[in-house]
């Protein structure tokens, strides 16, 4: 009778613990960009902007911007200001869709990665041409900063290994009390 307490005992303290560690492991999101997902820009940003829901550091190649074409625009050095990533950039193609593609590092230490999608709706001229065009209303707002649509995570989320290790730890429990059982029976 006192090992079927022990295990009940065990497993509800275990159970606990994987409902109260759930939200300690959850990993930051992107909240808002500039461009914006599913932004239509008149004139192609000279920056973009991720700000995320906690501070980031930065792989190498952090941040690229491609056109369907395979147009690749250059990218200066990213910076991580907390939770915050800038990245200037120099936009090169055609009136066309485009893909800002980017990789940041969590507090946690996991490998974060997402897209974002925009169109520019005249082609990208060269930074020598570039004049300063006014904005005007439509454009802030396509400019806005918006959540994205599509973030993709990669590595091992810590609360995968608490739910192993509890599995696990269930499994020798119960191995052990039909040890027990069998000794207790001969």
């Amino acid at each position: 009778m006192i090992p079927r307490r022990a295990f009940g005992a065990v497993l509800a303290a275990l159970t606990g613990l994987v409902v109260l560690a759930g939200p300690a492991s959850a990993h930051t999101e992107l909240e808002s960009s500039s461009p914006a997902e599913g932004a239509s820009l008149a004139a192609a940003p000279t920056e973009v902007r991720l700000t995320f829901g906690e501070p980031v550091t930065l792989p190498p190649e952090a941040v690229k911007v491609t056109g369907r074409d395979g147009t690749a625009w250059q990218v200066g050095t990213p910076v991580a200001a907390g939770a915050v990533v800038t990245a200037p950039v120099t936009p090169a193609g055609p009136a066309q869709a485009y893909t800002l593609t980017w990789k940041v590092i969590a507090k946690d230490g996991d490998n974060l990665t997402g897209t974002l999608h925009f169109t520019l709706a005249a082609a990208a001229s060269s930074p020598a041409a570039t004049s300063p065009a006014p904005t005007t209303s439509a454009q802030q707002q396509a400019q806005a900063p918006t959540a994205p649509t599509a973030v993709d995570t990669s590595g091992i989320p810590g609360w995968i290994w608490i739910v192993v290790a509890v599995v696990g730890l269930l499994a020798v429990i119960i191995v052990g009390l039909r040890q027990l059982r069998g000794r207790g029976k001969d």
